[in-house]
């Protein structure tokens, strides 16, 4: 099991950034796909019409979001955890993941950077 830790900067405010992360609504315009998601402690989540999906553990209005992921299975989950800072006139998102599989922690890298970091960036983007 791996762990994988990444800061990225996004030209919004933490309160944005948590609501584009935390609103179903949000959530759908930026990924560009149907989204479950209450910004509630121990509801279920998933995004990309369920290739990421898991359980919503924690929430910090405007400051963090808590989350265990799903590989296939749940027996096997990996505990997500974004962090808001403020930077300036914009936004450090701190994204961990602690307990990825090994067969899948490259895809996983590649899935934050290309397909998360940028579709929610996009957003913000004027």
């Amino acid at each position: 099991m791996k762990d994988y830790k990444k800061y990225f900067r996004l030209d919004a405010s933490p309160a944005d950034v948590y609501n584009a992360l935390t609103n179903k609504t949000m959530l759908e315009i930026w990924t560009g796909e149907t989204a479950v998601m209450e910004e509630k402690p121990d509801t279920e989540f998933s995004l990309w019409e369920g290739s990421i999906s898991g359980r919503n553990l924690e929430f910090e209005k405007n400051h963090k979001l808590v989350q265990e992921w799903y590989f296939g299975d749940q027996d096997a989950a990996s505990i997500v955890t974004i962090r808001l800072h403020k930077d300036g006139e914009g936004t450090s998102m701190e994204v961990r993941q602690s307990n990825i599989p090994d067969e899948a922690y490259d895809n996983i890298v590649e899935g934050w950077e290309e397909d998360y970091f940028e579709s929610l960036n996009q957003l913000f983007e004027q």
